[in-house]
């Protein structure tokens, strides 16, 4: 039997360590994953919305909105029916991941594939994150700054970007010390509530300066450029925000991996899905038509730190500081999946090693039961990624363009392609039939949409990094 020093401080076995810090019953619901989904997904990208539909005008804006909600929805119905291979109620397998998934229906040939695509976009989500949390903070300092000195003072603080980034990257070390999805449900609880916070707030600030000017601004074409060329870019590059804005894909089988069942965990991820949709792209149409039409064709890159809105000043502050709360709690939902694969493959290549293996307990008087167990490989790891995520934000601190590029770069590998393919094998659909075809003509035309905003959005951050 163990000592109570050797259960404190004992190598564990792969299948242990994997399974340490969960519980051993699925507690999730509707509600938890509704929350789950909307922090995900209600982040940085509700900013960009004004600017993207000043880009397209009153007609393709919300249009394009409304498209990719739709998309994202059918993508999430399609996911939910994989979660468990084969698809039965005690199915003896559940895909906790997205590359898992893609492994078994799929082939490993795919699944290194979309594993690229997957960690590219987590990746990317928490470079995002950081330079979103630099940027609202900044804020708050211009925010008090005009209040002070008046709206034609020079209040940039465009110094202090790397400053803020960095002490954001310093609290994320810490915050990524939570083992995994099980135990961050009260981290999702309060980024959603910070989402709808902002959310509103940004909206009311919208419509009071719609009030006040008593008039509505912006067209139906949108925004003038320099030339038509131009134009296009900046259309294409404003896709690639929309896409960025929606699709939670990468997520969603980890947060369908928390629910309790019965119901059959697919019937409940649908009705969260289609929840978490509906509120959202509610949420995305009035940010983004509010906000365009307070300030037409001026309408700013990121809606509360672009700098349209002075006053009331504590209001803007507030604002910004719930963006920054939300972010916190969006930088580990998306980065949890990455720390949960590089774990398991460090465990099974290195069972026996301490370093990888070996958990300390330590005991804490103030936490509740008293103990707290900590892992060195989990520490280093999870340190280093935050690291590398906050350089990497240092020297690509371009908020619309950077969002362009990885809503265009993950959205129809990750959102249409491998959830329709899995789709067709799981269901047994065969070549040419009706399904088959329509299935295959929705794959391409988004398809031929995720390239032409990938392009416009990498020739827009291009030309900002030498601007």
């Amino acid at each position: 039997m163990d000592t109570k020093e050797d259960e404190e401080s004992r190598v564990m076995s792969p299948t242990e360590l994997q399974l340490h810090d969960s519980v051993s019953v699925r507690t999730g619901t509707l509600w938890t994953a509704v929350a789950h989904i909307i922090t995900g997904v209600i982040g940085a990208g509700v900013l960009s919305l004004a600017w993207a539909m000043a880009e397209l005008g009153w007609i393709a804006g919300p249009a394009a909105m409304i498209a990719f909600a739709g998309v994202t929805l059918l993508s999430a119905f399609l996911l939910s029916d994989c979660y468990r291979y084969p698809d039965s109620e005690n199915g003896p397998i559940r895909l906790n991941s997205y590359s898992q998934a893609v492994k078994l229906y799929l082939g490993k040939k795919n699944q290194i594939v979309c594993g690229v695509f997957v960690y590219i976009t987590l990746v990317g989500c928490g470079v995002a994150y950081t330079i979103v949390t630099a940027t609202c903070l900044r804020a708050i300092m211009r925010s008090n700054c005009y209040h002070r000195e008046g709206h034609t003072a020079t209040c940039s603080f465009g110094d202090k970007n790397n400053y803020f980034m960095l002490l954001f990257g310093l609290l994320q070390i810490f915050m990524s010390q939570i083992p995994n999805f099980h135990n961050m449900l009260w981290l999702s609880l309060v980024a959603a509530i910070m989402s709808f916070a902002y959310s509103s707030i940004g909206l009311g600030l919208a419509f009071g300066k719609i009030i006040e000017k008593r008039q509505i601004e912006g067209s139906l074409k949108g925004s003038p450029a320099d030339n038509i060329g131009s134009k296009v870019w900046l259309v294409f590059q404003a896709l690639g925000n929309i896409a960025f804005s929606y699709p939670f894909s990468t997520i969603l089988l980890e947060i369908q991996d928390t629910l309790g069942s019965p119901p059959a965990e697919k019937q409940t991820m649908k009705k969260a899905s289609l929840a978490g949709v509906i509120i959202t792209t509610f949420f995305y149409l009035c940010c983004g038509c509010f906000g365009y039409a307070a300030f037409g064709d001026s309408t700013p890159g990121n809606l509360l730190t672009g700098f349209g809105f002075y006053e009331p000043f504590w209001l803007v502050d507030f604002a910004n500081a719930c963006i920054v709360l939300h972010l916190v709690g969006g930088y580990q939902v998306y980065s949890q999946p990455i720390f949960a694969a590089m774990e398991r493959w460090l465990t099974e290549k290195y069972p026996q090693n301490k370093f990888v293996a070996r958990f300390y307990g330590f005991k804490l008087p103030m936490l509740r039961g008293g103990m707290v167990r900590v892992n060195p490989m989990r520490m280093c790891l999870r340190t280093m990624y935050v690291v590398i995520i906050t350089g990497v934000a240092m020297v690509f601190p371009y908020f619309n363009e950077v969002l362009g590029v990885l809503g265009a770069l993950g959205f129809w590998p990750l959102a249409v392609y491998f959830p329709v393919e899995m789709c067709i094998l799981q269901r047994k659909i065969r070549s040419w039939t009706r399904p088959w075809l329509l299935l295959r003509v929705f794959s391409f035309v988004c398809l031929l949409v995720s390239l032409l905003s990938l392009v416009g959005s990498i020739h827009g951050l291009v030309g900002a990094k030498f601007r």
